[in-house]
């Protein structure tokens, strides 16, 4: 059998499970997940390889009504890995239903020209006959494919990897065996401390913070890390440090003893708290903080 390969885009609105979606298909935590919406902010990519094939997986931020510059970068993001890629799937969660946000979803990429597959994610959760009775609201002409799975639960995933190697044309291996991603080693680390940040904190603060390594460096066998986690306004500042420092601590413990499970290495993790305000709509703090106007 011939080598295929080709990128794949994952789209789809917030808290569908884009992000789970991708780490189950690795094995492994590619890309950081929340039950918070729009936790994912850039278009991450999991590398899947095998004796055959080599599927370049693109987890995308939530596409959603933009109300910052942040916003409006993160769902040019998610159109432009869209029409970029290969194949689309449009992810759909069957517990919330086929809602006018997903029709105008379907409608957008209806005009790209590509193969596309309709996800049915969460069926976990459905009976037979509510997944059917879910899909017959659903107008699938525009769709190559419809998968129903559940990334959670790792079902049917297989069949979505074997479904998507069926359209694959590439003949070129894009990266080497062992890459499962290709982001720097800091973004990840950023990520890690975020995730952390929004998982403890109220609903008020994931979309208001960023999350900046200022060092990093390995002392013998001890990697030290200093972060800087930006907010907008002093209250939010006051919830994510918490009352003596309970708060900070608290995100800092968790955030390191994953990372030492990742990096293999005592970690020394040192966090404070900044404050620039309005910094989702400045154009030069949304550089210097990792992101970019497109």
């Amino acid at each position: 059998m011939s080598f295929k390969s080709g990128f794949v885009a994952i789209i789809g609105k917030p808290n569908v499970g884009k992000s789970t979606l991708l780490n189950t298909i690795m094995a492994k935590k590619i890309a950081i997940a929340t039950p918070k919406p729009q936790t994912t902010r850039d278009n991450i990519r999991g590398i899947l390889t095998t004796d055959d094939a080599q599927i370049i997986f693109i987890d995308t931020p939530g596409i959603h009504k933009p109300k910052s510059r942040l916003n409006k970068m993160m769902v040019q993001s998610a159109y432009s890995a869209a029409k970029e890629a290969d194949i689309i799937l449009f992810l759909i969660d069957a517990t919330k239903g086929y809602a006018k946000s997903d029709e105008i979803i379907a409608e957008i990429i209806k005009h790209i020209d590509k193969p596309k597959m309709l996800i049915i994610n969460k069926i976990d959760k459905l009976t037979t006959k509510e997944l059917i009775e879910f899909l017959e609201k659903i107008d699938t002409a525009d769709f190559d494919e419809i998968v129903p799975l559940s990334a959670l639960r790792n079902r049917n995933v297989d069949e979505l990897i074997n479904t998507i190697r069926s359209y694959l044309h590439d003949d070129i291996k894009y990266y080497p065996t062992e890459m499962i991603s290709d982001y720097p080693e800091e973004f990840m680390i950023a990520e890690i401390i975020r995730e952390k940040v929004l998982l403890n904190t109220s609903e008020e603060i994931p979309h208001s913070i960023a999350v900046v390594i200022e060092k990093m460096e390995t002392k013998k066998d001890l990697i030290v890390i200093n972060a800087k986690i930006v907010c907008e306004r002093e209250s939010q500042k006051k919830i994510i440090v918490g009352r003596q420092g309970a708060m900070i601590k608290k995100i800092g413990s968790f955030a390191r003893e994953e990372l030492e499970v990742r990096l293999q290495s005592r970690v020394f993790l040192e966090t404070f708290v900044a404050v620039e305000e309005n910094w989702r709509n400045k154009n030069h703090q949304l550089k210097q903080f990792g992101y970019w106007d497109k």
